[in-house]
């Protein structure tokens, strides 16, 4: 079914039924790509403060086959929080849903509403004493609606899981305006098909996430962080096992950083400390999470001489205490910055299974010299197999220099990725950018079904059109 543009006849009836100041022209904010690739069109915004308001809201949308953009914080990457091209769509911007609505310490889970930002959660079960452990760099900005629309990672996943392992249950509005209260506290509960995992991850398109019930969990008494200098990623991948034998359920993150890392950070950011005097080929950025009864520092110490009496470990720097526990994340958290600074030709979020990461790595390198001298800047989150291999033109030149390009390589990448059995949408999702992605590479099987699903769930296709599923 075709959709219709919003009309300014159909902003005003919505104005006219909705709370004053509801509906209202959307901000430049509400259409931008952080990554400055697309802008949204300049239309009407929707900043409903209830779940009835989200299902007024919808519903007059599927009766005038009016599409609905979801909006969380913006910071999605993959263009999946705005719509460059088509009918015009209703932006509906949660960021007035932000209340923390419950919360039970001894079951170790909240209740939040779609608008909290993640920071804003974390906050809340830390005044409580527990950890909600899922850990962005956009935490300050980006919302729990949109942390679970898209299944975000972030650096914990090793031990806590992704944003699906943290939920229990949802609050949704349907494609006809039909709230769903699947606000759970239960740990068991086979009733029939899961409709919260079907709508996690499926970033708007089946659903519009309004509250969340999250899993907290204990906060470690003490934390402990190492970076520790390896010759190769074959060595990062035996000394991660190490760690998890050791140390098994403690290890938080476990984050690559290539030399190229340094590098970038040394040219773009040279108030960013360089850990070691010598360049070193790799790094991994060890943080742990410890009872009372393990001593950090010898844990660490232990890791370290490990590896090193394998030829695993070259040199480390062991946290000395909270202030540089925090400087060594923030040199891990300033390499997207140092990247965006020196301009990608093409960037790839990637996972693959961790036995094939070491000979990728190089193998795509290899391959990706055959078109340019190009430099690779790999790094991420080692312990779940998920890196961001990115790829830069040669010292002193310009991404544009290769913009024709462009194509070819991520084409070679994401094949090689395919090949291994890895996905070329590890952990930002598909959103507009990525739908020709998921139709070369998804499993037709799997392809069919999504389909078959959002036409049962959205047969008008309001939801986010072109988001996810192209055509």
């Amino acid at each position: 079914m075709a959709l219709n543009a919003l009309t300014p006849e159909f902003a005003a009836f919505l104005a006219a039924h909705l709370p004053e100041g509801t509906i209202r022209e959307a901000e430049p904010r509400h259409l931008a790509d952080p990554r400055g690739r697309w802008t949204g069109q300049a239309g009407p915004v929707a900043l409903p403060r209830s779940v009835e308001e989200v299902a007024s809201i919808v519903a007059a949308c599927a009766s005038a086959s009016v599409g609905i953009v979801p909006w969380g914080g913006g910071t999605g990457l993959v263009g999946g929080q705005l719509m460059a091209n088509g009918p015009l769509p209703l932006v509906l911007s949660l960021e007035r849903m932000n209340r923390v609505r419950d919360i039970f310490p001894e079951e170790n889970m909240l209740v939040a509403e779609a608008g909290c930002t993640l920071q804003q959660v974390q906050d809340a079960a830390a005044a409580a004493g527990r950890l909600f452990p899922l850990t962005l760099a956009s935490q300050g900005s980006c919302t729990i609606g949109g942390n679970l629309a898209t299944n975000a990672g972030g650096v914990n996943v090793i031990r806590y899981g992704n944003a699906r392992s943290l939920c229990l249950g949802l609050e949704a509005v349907l494609a006809d305006g039909t709230i769903w209260r699947g606000l759970t506290r239960l740990r068991k509960d086979n009733a029939g098909y899961d409709l919260r995992d079907l709508l996690i991850g499926a970033e708007g398109t089946l659903g519009v996430i309004t509250a969340a019930a999250l899993i907290l969990h204990p906060r470690p008494a003490q934390n402990a962080a190492a970076l520790i200098a390896v010759p190769h990623p074959t060595a990062a991948l035996t000394l991660l096992s190490i760690a998890q034998e050791q140390l098994p359920g403690m290890v938080s993150a476990f984050e690559l950083i290539s030399g190229m890392s340094l590098q970038f950070l040394a040219e773009t950011l040279p108030e960013v400390r360089q850990p070691f005097a010598e360049p070193s080929p790799w790094l991994v950025l060890v943080d742990l999470g410890l009872p009372e009864r393990l001593e950090a520092e010898q844990a660490l110490i232990r890791l370290y001489e490990t590896g090193a009496a394998k030829g695993l470990a070259l040199d480390a720097i062991l946290a000395q205490n909270e202030t540089q526990r925090a400087q060594f994340w923030t040199l891990r958290e300033n390499i997207p910055t140092a990247n965006r600074r020196i301009g990608a030709v093409s960037s790839h979020d990637i996972s693959l299974p961790l036995s094939e990461i070491p000979a990728f790595i190089p193998a795509a390198q290899k391959a990706l010299g055959d078109i340019a001298p190009f430099r690779v800047n790999c790094f991420g989150h080692l312990g779940d197999g998920n890196l961001h291999f990115n790829v830069f033109p040669p010292k002193g030149g310009h991404k544009d220099d290769h913009a024709d390009q462009r194509e070819a390589v991520k084409r070679l990448v994401h094949d090689m990725v395919a090949s291994l059995g890895g996905s070329v949408a590890a952990e930002h999702g598909v959103g507009r950018f990525k739908t020709a992605d998921i139709t070369r590479y998804a499993d037709p099987g799997k392809l069919a079904a999504m389909r078959a699903v959002k036409a049962a769930l959205d047969p008008a296709g309001i939801l986010n059109p072109g988001a996810v599923l192209a055509g």
